[in-house]
């Protein structure tokens, strides 16, 4: 059985077509505080459940999933899955000051204690976030949405580039794939979301470049990027995304950057439209996982290094 939570509910009505069944009933009742109340309109006893629910800002996204899952718990729901295609406070693995929280791993937490026995999610900001779940992780790859997408593209004289040091192993690996060169934007940052400086490091001249990155949230270090490696002589830049959280003076940002294209997913629901973004879906991956779980079928082999 799919459920839906209400920011993820084009999405899932996708992937559910993709999976071959309906979308079934969840409500939200909403007391005059403005506390929401999830009511399942239908039997889930002894079910393989899917909540799907992306959990951006704000928190009510994530509080909506936390209880609907525990709804379903309560109703002997037989194995709760947990599909959040965009994992909110991914960023937050590691305490890089003193006196702040792990908030990653606090929402694992809270997904385990809730009722989850699995989490399905699509490009973690980091791998190692699924080190902080006591719960199998199926962590699907974007790749198997934007490859295919790039191998139709004309791909002459093309370098892949890293916008920061820590997405050179995402990077390579498209390189890897279309047997390209790799560079690398190496940012520094005086405080959060905005950038002091960027270096590039390797030849981008006479290149078409494309950036690889997990997302774009005021999209200022791949707007950077791009000015960068436009100034070393790059041909072109486009920039592949599997996350459009987009906030702030992110469309501002894009559409007066030197980026031809940004490519993205539909994990998030664009705030607006763009000449500069292009949407590919990952409904048909997500189905497609959704169905081999459900199977205990692999998920690795829907990847091409699978």
């Amino acid at each position: 059985m799919l459920f839906a939570g209400q920011n993820t509910i084009e999405l899932a009505q996708k992937m559910a077509a993709a999976y071959g069944q309906q979308l079934s009933k969840v409500t939200i009742n909403r007391f005059s505080d403005g506390e929401m109340q999830p009511i399942i309109e239908e039997s889930v006893r002894g079910s393989y459940v899917f909540f799907i629910q992306s959990t951006p800002a704000p928190t009510e996204n994530l509080m909506e999933l936390l209880l609907m899952i525990d709804a379903a718990k309560r109703a002997s729901a037989g194995y709760i899955t947990a599909v959040i295609p965009y994992f909110g406070y991914a960023r937050q693995d590691r305490k890089d000051k003193p006196r702040v929280p792990i908030s990653a791993k606090l929402i694992a937490d809270l997904i385990h204690a809730a009722g989850a026995h699995r989490l399905m999610t699509m490009d973690f900001h980091a791998d190692q976030l699924q080190g902080f779940f006591d719960i199998p992780v199926d962590h699907l790859k974007s790749e198997a949405v934007f490859l295919p997408y790039l191998q139709n593209q004309d791909m002459s004289n093309v370098i892949f580039a890293s916008p920061d040091v820590g997405g050179v192993k995402r990077a390579r690996s498209y390189a890897k794939f279309f047997k390209t060169p790799l560079v690398i934007c190496d940012k520094y940052r005086e405080r959060a979301n905005e950038i002091a400086g960027m270096t590039v490091i390797g030849d981008v001249k006479g290149a078409n470049v494309i950036l690889v990155d997990d997302l774009a949230d005021t999209a200022g270090t791949l707007s950077r990027a791009a000015d960068a490696l436009i100034e070393n002589g790059a041909k072109s830049v486009r920039a592949i995304c599997a996350h459009p959280v987009l906030s702030g003076k992110a469309y501002e940002n894009i559409n007066n950057s030197k980026l031809d294209e940004l490519i993205v997913t539909d994990t998030l629901p664009l705030r607006q439209q763009s000449d500069k973004i292009k949407v590919l879906s990952s409904a048909g991956l997500f189905g497609r996982a959704i169905r081999n779980t459900h199977e205990n079928r692999s998920i690795s082999k829907l990847f091409v290094n699978g």
